[in-house]
């Protein structure tokens, strides 16, 4: 890339844009191009952030919370365009799914704009039993000193969206850490905000490298909620250092979709466009994506060819191609990852029926059947567009004793047509979301979503729900006549 044409973005902090002489290089997946620096922030900066949004007392009307968020759903839908080719060259996704992710994002500030304005407070009257009083118990819910906020590479909008529209929303101050690896949608958000009237103090963003910062993420004493989402060694650590603060862990994922045998030979094809479209969305990067795709025995040799059709259909290339359904992965280091993980699984018995080779960063989608269930492609959380195959047996209780034998609990996907066995697999996978008849990653952005074991520390996220975990709730009461 022309030097030019670089990006070279300064952390914003109390309404200045800062920089620093370290930084971090930014680079594009497909090319391994320079396409942009941010400064390599220190621990000062990211206190100096927190001390500033402690001090500061929000006092946005709902009205004035909803126009801000309502301003910046407007315009990230005028800069879409400009917003996804941003998104693309620090993320190496295609054009396609960057437009989707900017859209997904609009549908968060519009909802948490909806959500502003009403009242959610309580009211309890206390005459009703025979000790009960001529009063009544109110509720109101308050914003908290600071937030911080961690995210990850793979939504470097819509992830950023998830956490301070409902910080808006509850007129709460947030600090926001986005990953060294793109952080310059995040930085665009912030200057999106500004535009829309959010004060500053209100919204901050520091860049720089983990272990320059990130302890001081964790720990400020400023600091009362974190809400990360990322891997789960660094969650795990973050619930350590936390301490006495909430803590938000929304963390890594294995998520199948489970084909079940009752499936009219109809319905095959459905059920492949599922699998491919859950396993290639984003470049698999994606924690609900589909990593694992559970065939009972009797239809495999059935569904397979529909799934191999699926996966030979996508065009894969030039991220920047409007007609590129299949971008990269964010390096090559991981996709040479990834690729590793099919030989290796192939080593052991799968059989590859679909690779048509990596170049670099670029991995196409790569079809594996006979895969182990013990295999590491699948036990492990393989963060591309792979597309594995596991037969299982055709008994429902060790199909479910195979999908919970990972250490993840995060989303799933069903495909059945009988509603008994549809129960019976909600009520039986150890996960937080299962969708029928369609991918596990399947939600509104008002939805629960979260995951348990080492998927998440069952603190779930969603516009609601996170409006919910930002505020404090002041129970207060007053005589009244009964």
């Amino acid at each position: 890339m022309s030097e030019n044409l670089i990006r070279r973005e300064g952390m914003r902090i109390g309404g200045e844009t800062i920089y620093s002489d370290d930084i971090v290089e930014i680079r594009y997946p497909y090319t391994d191009e320079v396409i942009g620096t941010v400064p390599a922030g220190t621990a000062e900066h990211a206190r100096k952030a927190f001390e500033i949004a402690a001090a500061y007392q929000p006092k946005l009307t709902r009205y004035e919370r909803q126009q801000i968020l309502f301003s910046a759903a407007e315009l990230i839908r005028e800069r879409r365009e400009d917003i996804a080719h941003w998104l693309t060259l620090e993320l190496g996704i295609c054009k396609q799914h960057s437009l989707y992710e900017a859209g997904r994002s609009y549908d968060v500030f519009t909802l948490a704009g909806q959500l502003a304005i009403q009242d959610d407070g309580q009211i309890f009257s206390c005459d009703l039993t025979p000790h009960g009083k001529s009063r009544k118990i109110y509720t109101k819910r308050e914003p908290v000193r600071a937030i911080s906020a961690i995210t990850p590479f793979n939504h470097p909008l819509n992830m950023v969206a998830h956490k301070i529209a409902p910080s808006i929303a509850t007129n709460n101050c947030m600090v926001c850490k986005p990953s060294e690896l793109t952080p310059l949608t995040a930085i665009t958000l912030a200057d999106i905000l500004y535009e829309a009237g959010r004060p500053p103090e209100m919204f901050q963003v520091v860049t720089g490298w983990p272990a320059d910062i990130g302890d001081e993420m964790v720990t400020n004493p400023n600091i009362d909620i974190v809400t990360f989402t990322g891997g789960v060694p660094v969650g795990k650590m973050i619930a350590e250092k936390a301490g006495f603060r909430r803590a938000a862990l929304e963390l890594g994922g294995n998520d199948p979709l489970i084909i079940l045998n009752d499936l009219l030979y109809e319905d095959l094809e459905r059920a492949a466009a599922i699998a491919v479209a859950g396993a290639t969305g984003n470049s698999g990067q994606r924690c609900t994506a589909v990593k694992r795709i559970l065939v009972q025995d009797s239809i495999a040799d059935a569904l397979i060819p529909f799934i191999t059709e699926k996966a030979r259909a996508i065009r894969f290339g030039d991220p920047m191609d409007p007609q590129t359904q299949l971008g990269c992965v964010i390096d090559a280091e991981a996709a040479a990852l990834f690729e590793r993980r099919v030989m290796q699984a192939e080593a052991a018995g799968a059989k590859i029926l679909y690779h048509p080779g990596r170049n670099g960063a670029l991995l196409p989608p790569i079809v594996v059947d006979r895969v182990s269930h013990d295999s590491e492609l699948v036990m492990e959380e393989t963060f591309g567009p792979v597309v594995p195959i596991l037969r299982v047996p055709d008994d429902d209780d060790a199909v479910m004793a195979i999908s919970n034998s990972t250490a993840f609990g995060l989303s799933s996907g069903v495909c059945t047509n009988d509603l008994i066995r549809a129960t019976r697999f909600i009520e039986g996978l150890n996960v937080g979301t299962v969708n029928i008849w369609e991918q596990p990653g399947y939600r509104i952005e008002m939805s629960p979503f979260g995951g348990i074991k080492d998927s998440g520390n069952g603190v779930k996220e969603g516009v609601l729900e996170a409006m919910r975990f930002f505020t404090n709730v002041k129970t207060y009461s007053l005589p009244w006549p009964s």
